[in-house]
């Protein structure tokens, strides 16, 4: 498959500020109109708290317009227009991959996050088989026991830091329902968890701070994570590849591909889908559980709901089948979409123009920064009534049928949708309704949420919270 391998791009920092600065003068017309002085202030508190000023440079100027964000300047599109423009009706005129997700490709390498094009394609072709919804169903189990290990130190009365509890729990689903990988077993004394983690530490780092190189840099740091991991990996493949050993997992599915002609997926190429889904499985799963459960720790009209549910539908003593946490659980399905949309993981859509366009009046040239931003999209009031408001009902089906093209887009749009959405979305469910089934979570007195957004969307300083004993109903007695 080496026919459609990627353009290996540059990590160099230095290169992209010339790229950018070059690309900037050689610029065929103004961009759209905004803020387009240099302003270190601009920038760190961009960095900082992005929602407020995208929210408030879009009631100045619309739907489109630029930010000068470090020394580039980035055209913002928001609103469902605008979203389904950049994902879906004119999704050829962008790259991702020299768009700032190129950023990840240091440490995810060129999985589906950071390609385009035919190796995009190829890709997402080869891998969508692993992701049909009779597999995933089957992953239901993995869930249900990985969430059930992880609880079973939890006691009333202790407080447990939720976020950095669903990271490692996330962390081990994906492992072993995806890769066949047993977490617990430290792999040539590797523990993959601890250096996930680390080498993904680098993009939590301050903008300026992620640009050095050298002995005791974040960069350093991440790179002999991603040594350690990359043996850890290779290591599997050749074993797998040498043993013919072959499972329900979306690794034999790499090493088993073949393209039109016979052509297999290299053990780097294996690799980078590997350590690209882990990425997106693992943190995309860890903020929304957590998120969901910092808004129902403040309703508890909505808690009381969602048990109501769990007392109509699930079997005393047993636990919930796949089709139940699929279907047949709509209150938890519609609080875990206000969820996704007050807190989208994947909170902006980094893209580097290939074909001029006009959007709202307003022209941006070929080689412009463009950012679409569902954060951003989901706050908008004419939108979504009363943004900042944990409302499921929002996403009971007429209304959410009735939403506009482009106005919800957690999972991204077009040929870009989430090719693990339906993993991760009954993941959520499987965690959360074996958390509901037993405790009740109580945020410390004095916690105030502050969102970290990068990667991806996730509490600055987790969430701690104490566990209570919850009523049972009567009719789930037998279950807990």
């Amino acid at each position: 498959m080496g026919s459609v391998a990627p353009d290996r791009v540059t990590t160099n920092p230095l290169w992209w500020l010339y790229q950018d600065l070059r690309l900037e003068r050689q610029s065929s017309g103004p961009l759209p109109p905004g803020e387009l002085d240099f302003s270190v202030a601009r920038t760190r508190r961009f960095a900082r708290d992005p929602l407020p000023a995208m929210l408030e440079a879009y009631r100045r100027y619309g739907p489109i317009f630029t930010l000068r964000v470090l020394h580039a300047p980035v055209v913002f599109m928001l609103g469902p227009e605008a979203n389904h423009f950049v994902t879906v009706s004119h999704a050829s005129h962008f790259h991702w991959r020299e768009g700032s997700l190129g950023d990840l490709i240091p440490f995810l390498g060129d999985g589906l996050l950071t390609t385009d094009g035919a190796a995009h394609r190829q890709a997402r072709r080869i891998m969508l088989p692993a992701f049909h919804r009779e597999r995933i169903a089957a992953s239901a189990d993995t869930m249900l026991a990985e969430t059930d290990r992880a609880m079973a130190s939890w006691r009333p009365g202790a407080t447990v830091d939720l976020y950095a509890w669903t990271r490692e729990l996330a962390l081990r689903i994906a492992l072993r329902a995806l890769f066949g990988l047993e977490p617990e077993r430290r792999h040539d004394d590797v523990d993959l968890a601890a250096e996930f983690e680390r080498g993904l530490s680098y993009y939590g780092a301050d903008y300026f701070v992620q640009a050095l190189r050298g002995p005791g840099t974040p960069w350093r740091r991440m790179r002999r994570a991603r040594a350690r991991l990359d043996r850890v990996l290779f290591a599997e493949i050749a074993r797998r590849r040498r043993d013919g050993e072959r499972r329900e997992d979306v690794l034999s599915l790499l090493l088993d591909a073949r393209d039109e002609h016979g052509a297999t997926l290299t053990d780097g190429q294996v690799r980078d889908q590997v350590m690209t889904l882990l990425f997106a499985g693992h943190d995309t799963t860890t903020s929304t559980v957590t998120f969901l459960f910092y808004e129902l720790a403040r309703q508890p009209r909505v808690v009381a709901g969602l048990l109501a549910e769990q007392e109509a539908v699930l079997t005393p003593g047993a636990e919930p089948t796949a089709g139940q946490l699929v279907s047949e659980l709509p209150r938890l399905e519609m609080a875990m979409d206000e969820t996704l949309r007050l807190y989208p993981p994947a909170w902006v859509g980094p893209r580097r123009v290939v074909e001029g366009f006009e959007f709202a009046g307003h022209r941006v040239p070929a080689g412009a920064r463009v950012n679409y931003c569902s954060w951003a999209s989901h706050h908008l009031p004419e939108v979504f009534a009363d943004p900042e408001a944990f409302v499921p009902e929002r996403f009971a089906p007429t209304a959410k049928a009735a939403l506009p093209k482009g106005a919800y887009v957690p999972f991204g749009g077009g040929s870009r949708t989430c090719i693990g959405m339906r993993f991760g979305q009954l993941e959520v469910k499987a965690i959360a309704t074996s958390i509901l089934r037993r405790f009740r979570l109580e945020l410390l007195p004095g916690y105030e949420l502050r969102i970290r957004e990068m990667p991806t969307l996730s509490p600055r300083d987790g969430l701690p919270v104490v566990l209570r004993e919850r009523a049972v109903p009567p009719a789930l007695a037998g279950s807990v």
